[in-house]
């Protein structure tokens, strides 16, 4: 113990990372929770000796490593030494290699042991409680101390190797990034004062709401000044998190920039994506008897870990060519180089979600890290979601009739207690002030029950029995935590005779539950070209009282973008039939003064399909494109495609979807916009409930629910039009409510709107002759 100590580490995690062998094995076997765990190894340890000493710390080194731990539990009169693990079900279904991963454990503290008591041999025990009978399951060994210390000297001599190229990685990649150099001559308007901000805010650990429009280049003007902060704030990770996949292609372009400059920068960057995107045999379990890159991942997993990172640069499809020429699963490979890569580039639930795998590990391995959150106007809705659960009785109702005979009782107490939540309900839609205790009781009985079952029989279940358990689940685990921050309500509807409901438990603040992961942080960046108001978004996503605020200077003028609103229309929904005709005479009046591409955003497809109708009716030959329900991707593409530097056309899009942000057209691929709605949500009662909430949480209860939502869509949409400093647009706001005060001061400060007043119309049969070819 006189050595000097260079590296610490657990004994736990020194064993997951040098002895984990065998299968990748995710079938699913439910385990104790924490508190069953802990009560568990309560009842072993009071089952023993007054002599018996439990949780007792050990420690010890090998050339510069120390590790340390605390060892469950020791018998001096037997010389026994344990490591107590709980478990639900039959002992024999434990995996092997969670089994040779508990041993290592022991076998680490067995030497630790040896060591400080002078032990020439000692026994060690494996010892397997399950908290439901409550029995015992031992698996004992006699081992010498020489034995031990050299298997505690193997994996640390494996360990060592891997951190001393980690600390030398460290080194050169700070010594990179002190020399790192912008890719570009000069920063364009606002990038500078966008990238000093950032950087000042990662170098004082605080939070930054940046609002930026498009153009000034936001992604490498926030990514350079949070990778130039690492040396100095000694910053473990940086975390891009994206909404949607167009943001995390523009964050690996913006890298590649980086790396242009210093091709050999020993800077690691990993894109993460979804499981289901990155899964070879979709069609096959996560496990060794089933998928063939399951079979032996963790025999092969160092070599492949350790090929993957001498790439550097880990896209989705470096990744999977790595992952295959090693014979294992890419997703689970992507998942472990989260651990040892310097940038994760990741959709937002990776870091946000209940069970999210980047903030865990930031938790766990007590890392420094810096966020970048892109296009940041969606991590409210995205919150929302992440925090939201429901359970629909049609399928709970499938899933009863071919549930196990043992489930019947408690999924019965399920249904009756669900039936008697909406049987007096006086609307189809109802919003409840509480959950009933006896329903979640009864749910909370049902998801024991099921996971009991599952414990017994894992294998041959029907895949809704595990869907309605993994639902309940988050269902009760939400339950648990319902106050303001989220609404309770019940969706009925009629199935011939029978009444059926939907359940809800529906978040609309966010904010208590993504407050510690902005806390955890050592300094997050949200930035969009839509952040206003600062204090609706800071208020919904739990941001830092002391969150700084930056709207950045635009690189536009209002030269380039003519924006016009119409005084004497309006598109609110009682006055849409008499809208139809003045919008399709000005669109297509636009179009004939400055022929090119337009996209026109309205409310809803029933509107959109409407206006559609009779612009084709009136000016068929002004060709139109159309967004249609439920576009796959390669449709949305197709869409996209067909707005070229030579082509003219109009396309008909609806105001928040795919088309509305999150798009580039620059230059004469789009000239201009059309806007025939506020955006605003409907009214209905979950919105109406929003506004109450709202109200009562932060006084301005219309504005969070409805104004503050809706503009941001207008600004978004609009925003596709002016995409460099050479475009030239225009951009028609088609309401009279564009007018108001208060709505105008929501638009970006550039803008310069004008007032127009639509003449009267002439008839239809006429109107084409007033646009001669």
């Amino acid at each position: 113990m006189g050595q000097s100590v260079n590296y610490r580490i657990a004994v736990r995690a020194l064993c997951e990372f040098t002895a984990r062998e065998g299968d990748l094995d995710l079938r699913f076997t439910p385990a104790p929770s924490a508190q069953e765990g802990m009560a568990g190894h309560r009842t072993v340890v009071s089952r023993r000796g007054p002599e018996y000493l439990s949780e007792l710390a050990l420690a010890g080194s090998y050339q510069g490593l120390l590790v340390a731990g605390r060892a469950d539990g020791y018998d001096p009169a037997l010389n026994l030494l344990e490591e107590i693990k709980t478990h639900r079900g039959d002992v024999k279904r434990i995996p092997h290699n969670h089994r040779l991963l508990h041993w290592a454990q022991v076998k680490v503290y067995g030497w630790l042991l040896c060591d400080e008591y002078q032990l020439d041999q000692i026994d060690l025990a494996v010892v397997y409680y399950n908290v439901l009978s409550q029995q015992e399951t031992p698996f004992r060994e006699r081992f010498g101390a020489d034995a031990l210390r050299q298997f505690f000297e193997l994996q640390c001599s494996r360990f060592l190797a891997w951190a001393e190229q980690e600390t030398d990685h460290r080194l050169a990649r700070d010594l990179s990034l002190t020399q790192m150099q912008f890719p570009w001559p000069t920063f364009r308007k606002g990038q500078r004062q966008l990238a000093n901000e950032v950087y000042r805010a990662a170098r004082d650990g605080r939070t930054l709401m940046a609002q930026a429009t498009t153009g000034i280049g936001k992604t490498l003007g926030t990514l350079f000044p949070q990778l130039k902060a690492f040396p100095e704030q000694q910053l473990d990770r940086l975390f891009f998190l994206t909404a949607k996949t167009p943001g995390r292609q523009l964050a690996l372009d913006a890298l590649a920039s980086l790396r242009a400059e210093q091709p050999d920068m020993p800077l690691r960057v990993l894109e993460h994506v979804a499981r289901d995107k990155a899964c070879e045999h979709p069609d096959r379990a996560c496990n060794g008897e089933s998928c063939p890159l399951a079979s032996g991942f963790y025999d092969r997993l160092p070599a492949a870990r350790k090929a993957a990172l001498e790439r550097r640069w880990l896209s989705r499809q470096a990744v999977r060519d790595t992952a295959l020429t090693h014979g294992i699963c890419p997703y689970y490979l992507s998942q472990e180089l989260c651990r040892w890569s310097d940038i994760v580039v990741a959709d937002y639930n990776y870091y946000f979600d209940m069970t999210a795998l980047l903030y865990s590990l930031t938790v766990v391995n007590d890392w420094r890290v810096t966020l970048l959150v892109d296009e940041a106007h969606n991590l409210i809705e995205r919150g929302r979601g992440m925090y939201t659960a429901e359970l629909d009785q049609g399928n709970f109702h499938a899933l009863r009739k071919s549930a196990p005979s043992a489930l019947k009782s408690p999924l019965d107490r399920v249904n009756r207690h669900w039936n008697q939540l909406h049987r007096d309900q006086q609307s189809d839609y109802q919003i409840y002030p509480a959950i009933a205790d006896l329903f979640v009781l009864s749910l909370q009985k049902a998801v024991s029950a099921i996971t009991d079952h599952l414990s017994d029989q894992p294998d041959g279940n029907d895949a809704a029995l595990l869907r309605f358990y993994l639902d309940a689940l988050l269902f009760c685990r939400l339950a648990e935590q319902h106050g303001p921050h989220s609404l309770f309500d019940i969706t009925r509807r009629q199935l011939g005779r029978r009444t059926l409901s939907t359940l809800c438990l529906r978040n609309i603040v966010p904010a208590p539950f993504l407050r510690d992961r902005f806390t955890v942080a050592h300094s997050t960046t949200l930035f969009s070209a839509t952040l206003s108001p600062q204090h609706y978004h800071a208020d919904l996503l739990g941001l830092p009282q002391d969150t700084q605020w930056l709207d950045v200077e635009s690189p536009f003028n209002a030269e380039q973008l003519q924006v016009r609103f119409v005084s004497n229309l309006s598109t609110r929904y009682q006055h849409r039939a008499e809208s139809l005709q003045p919008i399709t005479q000005l669109m297509a009046q636009q179009f004939r003064e400055r022929p090119g591409n337009y996209l026109a955003f309205f409310s809803s497809y029933a509107y959109l399909q409407q206006v559609l109708d009779t612009f084709r009716s009136v000016w068929p030959d002004i060709p139109v494109r159309e967004q249609s329900r439920q576009m796959n991707e390669a449709q949305r593409e197709a869409f996209l495609e067909g707005f070229t530097e030579d082509t003219r056309c109009i396309g008909f899009a609806v105001l928040g979807g795919a088309f509305g942000e999150g798009i580039d057209l620059p230059g004469k691929r789009l000239v201009g916009a059309f806007i025939a709605t506020l955006g605003l949500p409907q009214v209905n009662p979950v919105t109406e409930e929003i506004k109450t909430r709202m109200q009562a949480m932060f006084g301005k209860g219309y504005d969070y629910a409805y104004l503050y939502p809706g503009l941001q869509k207008v600004v978004q949409a609009a925003g596709r039009v002016i995409r460099t400093t050479e475009d030239q647009g225009v951009v028609w706001l088609l309401d009279d409510r564009f007018g108001q005060l208060a709505v105008r001061q929501l638009l970006p400060g550039w803008w310069q709107p004008k007032r127009h007043r639509l003449e009267q119309q002439p008839a239809p049969d006429t109107i084409q002759s007033l646009f001669p070819e």
